[in-house]
């Protein structure tokens, strides 16, 4: 697969991080910057830096957002979110899923991370934030930071068993809120399917493999499968919209569509690949991947010039071009240009 462009991820960024939204293809400053975004960003920058065409811009923009979550992490592990356009901080900490966000970001890194003094900032990073990872209250937030203890722990290091127990509890976590919501024709974690559906069941999956942990497993397995019952159509993959998500014994909102669903999708089936190593896992986070280029409800190809615009409405496209959509485009294309070429589709 040929790689992204990452030529307006560089607009989107200057010197502090990357700007959090746009008006067209323009970054929008006032919006100023989120540790969410910068998360994101340096996911991608370490998946770019593994490519020789992208590695010096990669290794360029790193630097930058590893500059901003170092800056972001509070004394005692949390992280701020929102900073204004002059660089100062507008939150007292942020949200749970910010901090999910930003474990996910240095667990990566401690594992992915080009140069050894990012794996090292990462780890020091990481170690201050353990104490307050069980206190992750929500879902996705457990997800994100399951994602990213999930790749610390294969790294050779003295933090490994503390971070084992850590990623071992939050999977219990995520295990447990299925078992308390399952019902007949209900295979999920919450009464409802929200936002960044597909990182659930893909935590369980790669904490599982990461632990050895079959049952777990299985879990991602079904959960993922149920949720692929409500988001393809046949071979198109028409992600829950946010206008009205999808509650269980109602019928799930089709409009407004995210580019974050495709790219959790497409990571979510190479997940499932690992698990089973079975091809047609491939071919689905192929077809995900294909919402971005097309292949969705408005037949819209949402990528152009490195970016991506924001989303699909019933009638049109949202042709601003943030970070969040943006980043879930090259999260999604770097995964696939590493990842096995799937076989005709079963």
């Amino acid at each position: 697969m040929t790689l992204p462009s990452l030529d307006h991820l560089v607009v989107l960024t200057d010197d502090t991080g990357v700007i959090q939204h746009a008006s067209y293809n323009v970054p929008n400053r006032s919006t100023g910057y989120c540790t969410d975004d910068v998360a994101r960003a340096f996911l991608v920058a370490c998946a770019a830096a593994r490519h020789a065409p992208l590695r010096a811009e990669a290794l360029r923009l790193g630097s930058i957002y590893l500059s901003f979550l170092h800056d972001a992490q509070l004394p005692d592990g949390r992280f701020h979110n929102f900073m204004d356009y002059n660089r100062t901080w507008l939150d007292d900490v942020g949200g749970d899923d910010a901090i999910g966000r930003a474990v996910w970001a240095i667990g990566y890194g401690m594992r992915h991370a080009p140069l050894e003094g990012w794996r090292a900032v990462c780890a020091a990073m990481l170690h201050k934030s353990l104490p307050i990872v069980s206190k992750l209250e929500f879902a996705r937030s457990q997800a994100f930071a399951a994602l990213g203890l999930a790749d610390a722990v294969a790294v050779d290091h003295g933090l490994r068993e503390a971070l084992a127990v850590s990623l071992s509890t939050l999977l219990e976590d995520l295990h447990g809120l299925y078992h308390g919501e399952r019902a007949d024709e209900w295979e999920w974690f919450e009464s409802s399917m929200l936002y960044d559906n597909a990182r659930l069941p893909e935590a369980l999956l790669r904490g599982a493999l990461a632990l050895g942990d079959r049952p777990l497993a299985e879990t991602g397995l079904r959960t993922l499968a149920f949720y692929e019952s409500v988001v393809f159509e046949g071979d198109q993959f028409v992600p829950i919209g946010n206008d009205g998500w999808h509650k269980r014994g109602s019928h799930r909102a089709r409009f407004d569509q995210q580019p974050l669903e495709a790219a959790a999708m497409v990571d979510a089936e190479l997940a499932a690949y690992a698990a089973t190593g079975d091809e047609r896992r491939l071919y689905l986070a192929e077809r995900a991947y294909a919402w971005f280029f097309g292949a969705n409800a408005l037949g819209a190809v949402l990528v152009h010039d490195g970016g991506c615009y924001d989303g699909i409405s019933s009638r049109e496209v949202n042709r601003n071009m943030g970070a969040e959509s943006t980043l879930a485009y090259l999260v999604a294309a770097l995964a696939l240009a590493e990842a096995p070429r799937p076989a005709a589709a079963k």
